[in-house]
Protein backbone atom coordinates (compact mmCIF):
# COMPACT_ATOMS: atom_id res chain seq x y z
CA UNK A 1 0.00 0.00 0.00
CA UNK A 2 1.34 3.45 -0.94
CA UNK A 3 0.79 6.26 1.54
CA UNK A 4 -0.93 9.21 -0.09
CA UNK A 5 -0.59 12.88 0.82
CA UNK A 6 -3.48 15.33 1.21
CA UNK A 7 -2.91 16.32 -2.43
CA UNK A 8 -3.46 12.74 -3.59
CA UNK A 9 0.24 12.22 -4.31
CA UNK A 10 2.17 9.25 -2.87
CA UNK A 11 4.01 10.19 0.30
CA UNK A 12 7.78 9.65 0.61
CA UNK A 13 8.61 6.11 1.62
CA UNK A 14 11.34 7.21 4.03
CA UNK A 15 11.72 10.24 6.25
CA UNK A 16 13.66 12.94 4.42
CA UNK A 17 13.34 11.21 1.06
CA UNK A 18 11.74 13.44 -1.53
CA UNK A 19 10.30 12.37 -4.83
CA UNK A 20 9.57 14.28 -7.98
CA UNK A 21 6.01 15.49 -8.33
CA UNK A 22 4.40 13.82 -11.37
CA UNK A 23 3.28 17.19 -12.74
CA UNK A 24 5.59 19.00 -15.13
CA UNK A 25 5.77 21.66 -17.81
CA UNK A 26 6.98 21.59 -21.37
CA UNK A 27 7.97 25.00 -22.69
CA UNK A 28 8.50 25.43 -26.42
CA UNK A 29 10.81 28.42 -26.87
CA UNK A 30 10.49 29.99 -30.29
CA UNK A 31 11.11 33.08 -32.39
CA UNK A 32 8.50 34.94 -34.44
CA UNK A 33 10.05 33.47 -37.61
CA UNK A 34 9.16 29.92 -36.48
CA UNK A 35 12.63 28.90 -35.28
CA UNK A 36 12.41 26.60 -32.23
CA UNK A 37 15.07 26.17 -29.57
CA UNK A 38 16.04 22.57 -28.86
CA UNK A 39 18.28 21.48 -26.00
CA UNK A 40 20.39 18.31 -25.93
CA UNK A 41 20.12 16.55 -22.57
CA UNK A 42 23.35 15.70 -20.82
CA UNK A 43 22.04 12.12 -20.44
CA UNK A 44 21.54 10.30 -23.73
CA UNK A 45 18.34 8.40 -24.39
CA UNK A 46 18.33 4.75 -23.23
CA UNK A 47 19.19 3.67 -26.77
CA UNK A 48 22.30 5.88 -26.62
CA UNK A 49 21.02 8.44 -29.13
CA UNK A 50 21.05 12.19 -28.54
CA UNK A 51 18.03 13.38 -26.58
CA UNK A 52 16.82 16.72 -27.99
CA UNK A 53 13.89 18.49 -26.35
CA UNK A 54 12.28 21.73 -25.27
CA UNK A 55 12.46 22.98 -21.69
CA UNK A 56 10.88 20.51 -19.28
CA UNK A 57 10.66 20.25 -15.53
CA UNK A 58 8.52 19.26 -12.60
CA UNK A 59 6.73 21.37 -10.07
CA UNK A 60 8.79 22.04 -6.95
CA UNK A 61 5.73 21.64 -4.69
CA UNK A 62 2.19 20.38 -5.23
CA UNK A 63 0.50 23.79 -5.25
CA UNK A 64 3.06 25.57 -7.45
CA UNK A 65 1.09 27.03 -10.35
CA UNK A 66 1.94 25.97 -13.89
CA UNK A 67 3.08 29.45 -15.01
CA UNK A 68 5.52 29.78 -12.11
CA UNK A 69 6.92 26.33 -12.87
CA UNK A 70 7.35 27.25 -16.55
CA UNK A 71 9.16 30.52 -15.78
CA UNK A 72 11.44 28.84 -13.22
CA UNK A 73 12.37 25.96 -15.51
CA UNK A 74 13.13 28.28 -18.44
CA UNK A 75 15.39 30.38 -16.18
CA UNK A 76 17.13 27.33 -14.67
CA UNK A 77 17.76 25.53 -17.97
CA UNK A 78 18.44 28.41 -20.39
CA UNK A 79 19.06 31.56 -18.36
CA UNK A 80 16.19 33.23 -20.25
CA UNK A 81 13.89 35.49 -18.22
CA UNK A 82 10.37 34.80 -19.50
CA UNK A 83 9.30 38.25 -18.26
CA UNK A 84 12.07 40.16 -20.09
CA UNK A 85 11.11 42.78 -22.69
CA UNK A 86 10.15 41.12 -25.97
CA UNK A 87 9.28 37.80 -24.34
CA UNK A 88 5.75 36.42 -24.22
CA UNK A 89 4.91 33.32 -22.18
CA UNK A 90 1.67 31.65 -23.29
CA UNK A 91 -0.21 28.79 -21.66
CA UNK A 92 -1.28 26.78 -24.68
CA UNK A 93 -4.02 25.05 -22.67
CA UNK A 94 -2.70 21.60 -23.62
CA UNK A 95 -1.92 18.77 -21.23
CA UNK A 96 -0.21 15.50 -21.99
CA UNK A 97 -0.58 12.50 -19.70
CA UNK A 98 2.04 9.88 -20.34
CA UNK A 99 3.75 6.90 -18.80
CA UNK A 100 7.03 7.86 -17.14
CA UNK A 101 10.03 6.28 -18.88
CA UNK A 102 11.10 3.20 -16.86
CA UNK A 103 14.66 4.47 -16.40
CA UNK A 104 13.29 7.54 -14.55
CA UNK A 105 10.73 5.83 -12.30
CA UNK A 106 13.19 5.80 -9.38
CA UNK A 107 12.76 9.59 -9.15
CA UNK A 108 9.09 9.20 -8.26
CA UNK A 109 7.30 7.69 -5.29
CA UNK A 110 6.52 3.98 -5.45
CA UNK A 111 3.41 3.33 -7.50
CA UNK A 112 3.70 6.50 -9.60
CA UNK A 113 3.69 5.63 -13.31
CA UNK A 114 2.01 8.63 -14.95
CA UNK A 115 2.99 12.27 -15.41
CA UNK A 116 0.80 15.21 -16.36
CA UNK A 117 2.64 17.75 -18.52
CA UNK A 118 1.27 21.27 -19.16
CA UNK A 119 2.41 22.88 -22.44
CA UNK A 120 3.55 26.50 -22.75
CA UNK A 121 5.07 28.52 -25.55
CA UNK A 122 7.64 31.27 -24.98
CA UNK A 123 8.17 33.67 -27.86
CA UNK A 124 11.55 35.37 -27.53
CA UNK A 125 13.32 38.10 -29.50
CA UNK A 126 15.38 36.95 -32.49
CA UNK A 127 18.67 37.80 -30.75
CA UNK A 128 18.00 35.52 -27.76
CA UNK A 129 20.78 33.04 -26.99
CA UNK A 130 20.49 30.62 -24.08
CA UNK A 131 23.06 30.04 -21.38
CA UNK A 132 22.73 26.35 -20.59
CA UNK A 133 22.86 24.63 -17.24
CA UNK A 134 25.60 22.06 -18.02
CA UNK A 135 24.20 19.55 -15.52
CA UNK A 136 21.08 19.28 -17.69
CA UNK A 137 22.05 20.18 -21.26
CA UNK A 138 25.21 20.06 -23.36
CA UNK A 139 24.13 21.90 -26.51
CA UNK A 140 21.39 23.97 -28.08
CA UNK A 141 20.25 24.61 -31.63
CA UNK A 142 17.59 26.67 -33.38
CA UNK A 143 15.58 24.79 -36.01
CA UNK A 144 12.62 25.53 -38.27
CA UNK A 145 9.57 24.21 -36.44
CA UNK A 146 8.96 21.12 -38.62
CA UNK A 147 12.61 20.09 -38.40
CA UNK A 148 12.56 20.70 -34.64
CA UNK A 149 9.55 18.40 -34.27
CA UNK A 150 11.37 15.69 -36.23
CA UNK A 151 14.48 15.95 -34.04
CA UNK A 152 12.71 15.58 -30.68
CA UNK A 153 13.13 12.33 -28.82
CA UNK A 154 9.87 12.70 -26.91
CA UNK A 155 6.60 12.37 -28.83
CA UNK A 156 4.94 14.97 -26.57
CA UNK A 157 7.64 17.51 -27.47
CA UNK A 158 7.20 16.84 -31.18
CA UNK A 159 3.41 17.09 -30.96
CA UNK A 160 3.59 20.39 -29.06
CA UNK A 161 5.92 21.90 -31.66
CA UNK A 162 3.45 20.94 -34.39
CA UNK A 163 0.95 23.30 -32.69
CA UNK A 164 3.34 26.24 -33.09
CA UNK A 165 1.94 27.69 -36.36
CA UNK A 166 -1.22 28.65 -34.42
CA UNK A 167 0.90 30.99 -32.28
CA UNK A 168 3.08 32.56 -34.96
CA UNK A 169 2.36 36.13 -36.09
CA UNK A 170 0.42 36.32 -39.37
Amino acid sequence: MVNVSAQGLPAAAAVGQSFKIPESVLVIIYRADGQVLLLRRSQPAPEGQAFWQGVTGSKDFAHEDWRTTAMREVQEETGIDALAPGCELQDWGLENIYTIYPHWLHRYAPGVWWNTERVFGLRVPSYTEPVLNPREHTAFAWHAWREAADRCYSPSNAEAILHLPSYLPA
